[in-house]
This record gives C-alpha cells, structure tokens and sequence, in this order.
C-alpha cells in the first residue's frame, strides 16, 4: 500500500499576521494609531515641545519670573548649584576612577581579620573613596563579594559619602563661619557607621544578607566601565541636586517663615524635621552641605542631623541596598540607620556645636 505524505500547509503568513497584533491579511494599520505615537514621541520631540510652548507663553512666563518671589527662588537655586557642581563633578570622576581601576581585593587584603577590629579600620577606609553614596553601594557589594566580613564592609558603606575628603571639604566651603561643622560631621558619621557595623555583627544574620551575584564592571573594558561609572553618578546625583536645590530654594522663598520657624524653634522636632526631609531629597552626599547651609532658620545641630542622616539612608539609597543586598537586608538595615543617625548626630551637634 503507497502511503501518500500531505505537505504541511504554509501558516508563516498566520504567524506573520498574529505576530503584527493580530490583524488580517491585506490590513493596514491605520496612521496616528498609538503604537505610532509611541514610537515617534521621543525627547527631541518633547523637548522641541517645551521650546515652541515656551515661546507660545513667553509673556506670561516673563512676568511670572519678575516676581519678587521667583527672583528669590532663582537666587537661592542657582547660588546653590554654582557652589555645589566643583564638587560634584570632581567627586564623580574620583569615584570612577577608585571604583574601576582599585581592585576590591585590595581593601580585603588590608583589613583586619578579626571583625571587631576590621569594622572600625573600614570605617575610616570610607575616606578613600571620594565619591557619593551611589558609589559606595557596589563597592562595598564586591567587598562582600571578595571575602570581607559583612560588617566591615557595612562600616566603610556608610562612611565612605559621609567622610570622604570631597564631602568634608565641600562641608568646609558651605560653612565657612562654622569650621566645627567639619568635625562634628566627620564624628557623628564615623560612629554611626562603626556602631552600625558592630551592631550588624553582634545582631545581623547571613540569611537576612543577599551577596551580590556578580562585579559591577564585569565584561567591559576599563575604560568603559569609567565612563558609564561617571554617566551613572552624574545622572543620579546631578538629577538629585537639581530636586534639592530646588527643594531649598523653595523653603526658602515660598514657605512662610513663620511655619519653618515652628520647626525650627523646637530642639527635637527640627532635628526630626531635618532628618525627615534627608530621606525624602535624598540630595548627593557631595553637595548637601551647601542646601543645608541655605537651611539658616535652623540650628547648626538639626543641620548637622540632616548631614549625618542623608549620605546614610534616603530614598534612592534604600532601593540601592534592596536591590544590592536583598530586601529582607534592606528593610531591617534602614530604619536601624536611621534611628542611630538620628541619635548620635543629635548628641553630637550638643557637644560638638
């Protein structure tokens, strides 16, 4: 008996049509759907949007900027990022440069073995790393990655924004009347991230603790890993002390000084005012001296809390930690931070200022 084969039937353009959302053959879809607006509404676009608009309303706009109340917005704004960008910029490209061409073993290597004593010696190590919290957060992964003891390399993550020589000397510069600032800042951070640390190694456990999976720079040149390195932290943090500048020179323009002065005549609640608002801004650790020495109606001490608070817990540091170390991490790490911050800045600035 001949068995007779059947070809298989052709159903590519099936697929084809499935493929393209389903329509039917011969089908066209139809111009200014949304798919189309999707595809052609990039950022030249929107931005040459916001040009014509501008032009459009360049009257209103005009008269709204003359405002006494808007010429003192644009003065504390731009007083701000003028004094803060050397810094920040000189700030990033030292970071990438210690991030990428630094080997984490080297840290490792000159650590000590016992974790009591490493915590501290990580704590100062944080000054070697002149750069913002967004570096801090990888380079203390691949500390725990190389070998480190998790409470080590917790020290130096905290430390490593708050008492870089960029940092203090930018604490320096946005303090001048007030040198004693520098040294309270560098105190209070030291020993938040020490005591941190030993509480992480007295209390913490290895479950509660992701390692990350892999380096940050794995597979790219040197070179590239330093540019994308000083895109990532100029992108983040130039985009972070855009919002805080605009954030300060908006208490100082727009709130009633009378509302900011009930905050900041009461001890206690400027200093949990100041701590509240670190961890919303979430300002680059390299130029929040300079919009909390806009914060004139407050104390040096709730200043100095706002200081010690932001490098150590904000709102894009908690995400950087979660998705580092795990949110089980995250989530018991960051209030326990917050609180001792909080704390020993406040005991601090009572001492120290």
């Amino acid at each position: 008996m001949a068995i007779t084969k059947t070809a298989p039937q052709d159903d590519s353009a099936e697929r084809g049509n499935a493929g393209s959302g389903g329509t039917e053959r011969g089908a066209t879809v139809p111009e200014g759907s949304g798919k189309e607006d999707a595809r052609h509404l990039n950022s030249p676009l929107l931005l040459t949007l916001l040009l014509l608009t501008a032009v459009m309303f360049q009257d209103p706009i005009r008269g709204a900027l003359a405002a006494p109340v808007m010429q003192s917005w644009m003065t504390v704004f731009v007083a701000v990022m003028v004094q803060a960008l050397p810094f920040l910029v000189l700030g990033v490209l030292l970071s990438a440069a210690i991030a990428v061409f630094v080997p984490p073993s080297f840290f490792a290597r000159a650590l000590p073995k016992h974790p009591a004593l490493a915590v501290p010696v990580a704590g100062a190590a944080g000054a070697v790393l002149p750069g913002c919290e967004c570096a801090s957060v990888p380079v203390a992964g691949a500390l725990v990655r190389r070998g480190v003891t998790p409470a080590a390399a917790l020290a130096f993550l905290l430390s490593a924004p708050a008492i870089n020589p960029i940092v203090l000397t930018a604490t320096a510069v946005a303090f001048p009347g007030d040198p004693e600032m520098v040294v309270a800042r560098f105190v209070a951070s030291l020993l938040v991230a020490c005591s941190m640390g030993w509480l992480w190694h007295r209390l913490g456990r290895t479950d509660w603790l992701r390692p990350p999976a892999r380096a940050s720079y794995e597979g790219r040149s040197k070179g590239a890993a330093f540019w994308g390195s000083v895109r990532h932290d100029v992108t983040h943090a130039g985009g972070f002390l855009v919002i805080g500048a605009m954030a300060a020179a908006t208490l100082k323009a727009v709130v009633p000084a009378d509302w900011l002065g009930v905050a900041a005549g009461h001890p206690v609640l400027s200093v949990l005012f100041l701590a509240a608002l670190a961890v919303l801004l979430s300002i680059c650790s390299e130029a929040d001296a300079f919009v909390a020495a806009s914060l004139t109606q407050f104390s040096l001490t709730a200043r100095l809390t706002f200081l010690v608070v932001g490098p150590m817990i904000d709102l894009k540091l908690f995400a950087m930690q979660a998705g580092t170390f795990g949110r089980a991490f995250a989530l018991r790490f960051a209030p326990a931070t917050l609180a001792l911050a909080v704390v020993v800045s406040a005991l601090t600035g009572t001492v120290l200022l």
